[in-house]
């Protein structure tokens, strides 16, 4: 099997290169990254003789479309991510996350080209904190931030391509992911690095709003059950039932890392900021069999924060620019 993997120098995507080849070594993988601050060759750099890179921009047609002529499989990780960032400046947002899929959507339709859309739950909006409620596939859509609602735009795209092309394609909405290889600006990496360092960690407003986690490698275990056994057209969302609040999360981190458990500092909270998410991933599994191998945070966790004590070299070149961005938004 021939596979493009876009976004695959990214968090998500490196992890999935790295799974995929260790799972189906014959499989011949090449990898599309424009290598932006969140693209890393390093998370490739063991794997790098096994796969073909291209430098290169998702929202580009002369560059995607020859790739996807070649591919039996596209795996869709590329976007623009961070919620912050998309409160500065929405436009490459909009551009990678809107334009690319579009661009992807023609080549795979032009070439008949299976296609699987990595995306996220904040496509959905947020959950008050006491609604028994979790998100499903038939939740409707209601983004909240330039990030979120490009992600929204870009599900549509694909689910239009579908009905009105034949498009062979499936999504994928999943909740929050942790684990080695993620950008230090995120949540979970930022709290390891800082007392890593013997820096306290930082929480929005009260730390009240909820997450649903999941470790990286049962994210894409989850997209490899889905393409092999989701029904082309659907919608799966995938989740651990890792339900914790902002403020769990760090007393978990701090407490794991041998800290006070409530050596933290609040800071403002951001605008828009969504109160809770949760899933529902009981079509997932009733339809594909997959249950995640982190079902317990706390051991996902441990395994992340051993992650980023070993690989100091990885993320220590980002640290101090991070810092400073936040630094200046007073977080």
């Amino acid at each position: 099997m021939k596979i493009l993997v876009t976004g695959g120098a990214g968090f998500i995507g490196a992890n999935f290169v790295r799974q995929t080849l260790e799972m189906r070594p014959a499989a011949a993988v090449t990898v599309l990254d424009k290598l932006t601050y969140a693209g890393n060759l390093t998370s490739l750099a063991d794997v790098a003789d096994r796969i073909d890179f291209v430098t290169g921009d998702v929202a580009d047609r002369d560059v995607v479309d020859p790739l996807v002529a070649e591919s039996d499989l596209v795996v869709h990780f590329a976007a623009e991510s961070h919620n912050d960032n998309s409160l500065e400046d929405p436009t490459p947002f909009v551009q990678t996350n809107l334009v690319g899929v579009f661009q992807l959507l023609e080549a795979v339709r032009r070439h008949k080209v299976r296609y699987h859309h990595i995306s996220t739950d904040e496509v959905f909006g947020d959950l008050a904190l006491d609604d028994p409620a979790r998100f499903t596939p038939a939740t409707p859509y209601n983004p909240s931030s330039p990030y979120s609602a490009t992600k929204a735009g870009s599900d549509l795209l694909v689910r239009a391509w579908v009905r009105s092309f034949g498009v062979a394609a499936t999504i994928s909405n999943c909740s929050n992911n942790y684990g080695p290889y993620q950008h230090i600006e995120k949540f979970i990496p930022r709290q390891i690095t800082n007392l890593i360092d013997g820096i306290r960690p930082k929480l929005y407003g009260a730390g009240r709003n909820v997450r649903d986690w999941i470790h990286v490698c049962d994210h894409n275990r989850a997209v490899w059950a889905v393409i092999e056994a989701g029904r082309i057209g659907e919608t799966y969302l995938i989740g651990a039932d890792g339900e914790l609040s902002n403020k769990q999360v760090v007393e978990m981190i701090l407490e794991e890392m041998g800290w006070d458990p409530h050596d933290f500092d609040l800071v403002a909270d951001r605008p828009g900021h969504d109160l809770r998410y949760g899933i529902d991933a009981a079509k997932l599994r009733e339809e594909t069999g997959w249950t995640p191998v982190f079902s317990d945070f706390r051991s996902g966790l441990a395994d992340a924060i051993a992650w980023y004590r070993a690989h100091e070299d990885w993320w220590r070149p980002q640290k101090q620019a991070v810092e400073a961005r936040y630094a200046s938004h007073g977080q």
